[in-house]
């Protein structure tokens, strides 16, 4: 990566010390011509590493961006992973496609593949009641399946009275805090994003599986695909190669706060690397069936005829008219997004630890830096 440096940029920041001053002047020494990027790109350089790099630093430094790290995966294959700026400001640490972040709701695919794995095994379905497995569910849940818990459509808040980001509970009393509040929509008839309905389908692969879910994900999913730094968040565990997240404030970067609960609507940490191999599964029958791989990726249809854009743990819509199965993720210091192009085979990842980031506008400028090479003619 070719970085230019431009020292006036950063005479204009109060620095504290000559060793901030050079972290930061690693991580964000981005020449002020660098700005109109968006312009000056075009098909004949798209896919030349130098532009995307440039691309990506530029929009580092424009939302106060330490550390970026990126994957773009061809057909299941990695063809450019890159790290950028810092992972930890405090030490000087790097950034590597090595690095762990916390990935937030990117989680959320994860969790509706624990569902849809046990329902290959036969040990569920997917429109089954949730009162089957929760004997105490109130009669406003009588018509909630796993389903609209996958497609945020039951009408259940999206928050559990009873969740504290400070408290270490068990998920089900989150669960149950939302019993006795009334739905905010009859079942099925809108869709509205909702953590607590995948704090429920993780209870309720423990509940299933016998196994607590992260435990049965790794089982059956991480490990077997080799996707060895993924696990759930930790507090107290030593994580090799973990990025520290941030928040830009006052012009000066300050520590995040490293929440102690585990929620399982965001609740892994990975790096681009294994994400990438975990893209490369979901182009065969390894991990998910076609058939499912086909119902996660279709979006919901309201009763008047409207698409949600969302089916099971994805997001479902398009970028210059490609289709695009995505999703974001968000915890306090750290932003991701993975956008997959199925019908081109481009997969663009893309983590990060700051709480301004944007990684979802850095990743659809990458992508679209790619495909617009790929076009038939072009």
């Amino acid at each position: 990566m070719t970085l230019a440096f431009a020292t006036s940029t950063f005479r204009d920041h109060n620095w504290k010390d000559p060793v901030s001053h050079r972290v930061l002047a690693l991580a964000f020494a981005v020449s002020a011509q660098i700005a109109p990027l968006h312009a000056q790109l075009t098909r004949s350089t798209a896919t030349k590493p130098d532009t995307v790099d440039r691309f990506v630093t530029a929009e580092m430094a424009s939302k106060h961006i330490p550390g970026v790290s990126l994957a773009v995966v061809r057909a299941g294959k990695v063809i450019k992973a890159e790290g950028y700026g810092m992972a930890d400001l405090e030490h000087g640490i790097p950034v590597t496609p090595q690095t762990v972040f916390k990935i937030g709701s990117v989680s959320k695919q994860f969790l509706a593949t624990g569902i849809l794995i046990l329902a290959q095994d036969g040990r569920l379905a997917i429109d089954d009641p949730i009162a089957k497995y929760y004997g105490g569910a109130p009669e406003s849940w009588r018509d909630i399946t796993l389903r609209h818990f996958l497609t945020h459509t039951s009408g259940v808040l999206r928050e559990g009275p009873a969740f504290d980001a400070f408290k270490v509970q068990p998920d089900s009393v989150v669960i149950q805090s939302a019993f006795a509040r009334p739905l905010e929509f009859p079942t099925g008839s809108k869709w509205q994003y909702c953590n607590v309905c995948y704090f429920t389908l993780a209870d309720v692969i423990a509940r299933v599986s016998g196994k607590p879910w992260d435990v049965f994900l790794a089982e059956r999913v991480f490990r077997p695909m080799g996707m060895m730094a993924t696990r759930t968040t930790t507090t107290t565990a030593l994580v090799a190669q973990r990025a520290r997240g941030y928040t830009w404030r006052d012009s000066e970067y300050v520590n995040a706060p490293d929440l102690l609960a585990l929620r399982p609507s965001g609740a892994f940490l990975s790096t681009v690397l294994d994400l990438a191999r975990w893209d490369a599964a979901l182009y065969e029958d390894r991990m998910l069936t076609k058939a499912n791989r086909a119902a996660m990726w279709t979006p919901v249809r309201l009763p008047d005829g409207s698409s949600t854009g969302y089916g099971f743990g994805w997001e479902l819509d398009s970028l210059d008219g490609h289709w695009q199965v995505h999703h974001g993720g968000s915890l306090p210091g750290f932003r991701a997004e993975m956008s997959r192009y199925p019908n081109d085979s481009l997969t663009v990842i893309v983590l990060t630890n700051a709480d301004g980031a944007q990684p979802s506008q850095i990743a659809r400028g990458v992508a679209g830096l790619y495909l617009s090479t790929a076009r038939p003619g072009k």
